[in-house]
């Protein structure tokens, strides 16, 4: 991949006065990035675009008006859209949703090192727009406006340069890894940036069974079940892992097995 050259071109839209000029004195940091306009409305932001296109766009979620959300599902349906930087005061609940799509985000009030670690990942992700980045922000916005009954049939993975969109039907377990979630493949391990309580609150319960706080398990990879000590069980599945099962769920586990 060759180095990007620089400036990369930023835009900020945010309805507040404060918002546009945190992020215009904390831009002032980074020598590399420039900024192109500070825009008060979506509709602002959508003349400027004609006018110069930014290579990312650092967008407010809640304004009056057009939400930051919808002017992002209009630039995603450009060819080359920009890198989108949700800035949001959301819960936190809803900061996950976008976690568990690669949507990046700063969560007001934000301090430097998280900002340095935003710009990091979308320069990074500026390489893709040519690519893979247009059809993948276009389903990360439709999943992220999906009504909460809908599950996931797919995560969108983000690493340093790359992104990729891993079908649930290849995942065989998920493990905790503190604040990220190991996707157990067939073949490799896909770390994911979510938690694993979040990520089971977006998978089908039909499809995955919760069996210990560190794993969460595909049904039809269950193969064995036993006993490995006063209350401490193991759960081998068909692809040779073994997983721990607490006593918690360990019910669970067996009604799935006599079941199967």
């Amino acid at each position: 991949m060759t180095e990007r050259q620089v400036p990369i071109r930023a835009m900020v839209v945010d309805d507040e006065t404060p918002g546009r000029l945190n992020l215009r004195y904390a831009l002032a940091g980074f020598p590399e990035w420039q900024l192109l306009a500070e825009c008060s409305s979506a509709e602002q932001a959508r003349a400027q675009w004609a006018v110069s296109p930014c290579d990312v766009a650092f967008l407010d979620i809640q304004m009056p008006g057009e939400s930051g959300l919808k002017l992002a599902r209009e630039l995603s349906a450009l060819a080359h859209p920009p890198v989108i930087v949700f800035v949001t005061a959301y819960e936190r609940y809803a900061v996950e949703a976008f976690e568990a799509h690669a949507l990046d985000y700063l969560l007001k009030p934000f301090d430097d090192e998280r900002l340095a670690q935003t710009l990091a990942r979308a320069s990074s992700m500026l390489a893709l727009r040519q690519g893979s980045y247009a059809e993948v922000l276009r389903r990360s916005l439709e999943a992220i406006e999906t009504p909460a009954s809908s599950y996931l049939d797919r995560i969108t993975v983000r690493s340093v340069g790359a992104i990729e969109s891993v079908d649930l039907g290849d995942i065989h377990f998920l493990s905790a890894s503190g604040n990220y979630v190991s996707l157990h493949l067939e073949h490799r391990i896909v770390l994911h940036r979510a938690t694993l309580s979040h990520m089971a609150t977006l998978l089908d319960p039909r499809t995955f069974i919760r069996v210990h706080r560190s794993y969460l398990v595909r049904r039809q990879q269950m193969q064995q079940l036993r006993v490995t000590g006063d209350g401490t069980y193991a759960l081998t599945l068909r692809n040779g892992s073994q997983v721990a099962v607490s006593s918690r769920y360990v019910d669970a586990v067996r009604a799935v097995l006599t079941l199967s």
